[in-house]
């Protein structure tokens, strides 16, 4: 007979997700392998997808010549000027209208009215009042990332329970009090998920700003290798740029486990 004070096993595996080492690894591999064995069969032609082999040949041509640093020092220096300026311009607007009704009233609607506007679409305005050189796109980059950033901050503040905010009034918490330690990390899941998806746009963004103007830079690497139709150089350049992007959401993670570890 079965003990019934003997603890139920946890069955819902999804809602408390354990981590599974190397599997996104075996993933990449077999994706690789299979991108390889297309093209070396000839089931997929090189003009339509260079060989992989070919690609890795390109990197390390990249790397003897001293360009590989010299266009990816550039973008790693922009992405992180303009995504620190955006994300903690958007952290503070973000819980600015969260916490305080008059910022709410003043603030949401110029959110509302910037959030769909294509950033893109602002770079030729940013480069009259920037200039061509590293200000236009440090500010692309940091308005691409202010608005998602502002609606995942403001957004995650009205979610935190608010049973909790007036169990900590009652306990006589003061004002800081009760947000440092009750708001802010009830807001803080949100405020990295948004982060994941700022992040995105500022490669995004990072691309298009380098594709005008810039001599270094992946997203420069990228146009003239397409302007020459050199395909192993420009599936280097996005390859590049997939680094860039899991090196960021792993990042990110790393940050989640840390930050959120009182959530397991």
């Amino acid at each position: 007979m079965a003990d019934p004070l003997a603890p139920v096993p946890f069955r819902g595996g999804g809602f408390r997700p354990e981590r599974r080492r190397f599997v996104g690894v075996v993933v990449f591999v077999l994706i690789l392998c299979l991108w390889e064995f297309a093209t070396w069969s000839g089931v997929v032609g090189n003009l339509t997808l260079p060989r992989l082999s070919d690609v890795g040949r390109t990197y390390v041509q990249l790397y003897d010549s001293g360009l590989l640093f010299k266009h990816v020092l550039p973008s790693l220096r922009r992405l992180a000027m303009g995504a620190l300026m955006g994300v903690s311009t958007g952290v503070a607007v973000g819980l600015a209208i969260g916490l305080f009704s008059l910022a709410r009233a003043g603030l949401s609607p110029v959110v509302a009215a910037l959030f769909p506007i294509p950033k893109i679409a602002l770079l030729p305005l940013f480069v009259i009042w920037f200039g061509i050189d590293e200000g236009s796109k440090n500010a692309l980059i940091a308005f691409g990332v202010f608005t998602p950033t502002v609606v995942a901050t403001y957004g995650g503040v009205d979610n935190v329970d608010r049973s909790l905010i007036r169990m900590g009034q009652s306990f006589g918490l003061s004002w800081l009090s009760i947000v440092w330690k009750i708001v802010l990390p009830g807001a803080l899941p949100a405020i990295l998920s948004g982060l994941r998806v700022s992040l995105a746009i500022a490669i995004i963004l990072l691309v298009a700003a380098e594709m005008l103007g810039a001599e270094y830079g992946i997203g420069a690497y990228i146009l003239e290798a397409g302007s020459l139709y050199d395909l192993e150089r420009l599936f280097a350049g996005v390859i590049m740029l997939s680094v860039l992007g899991v090196a960021l959401s792993w990042l990110i993670g790393l940050l989640e486990r840390r930050l959120l570890a009182w959530r397991s």
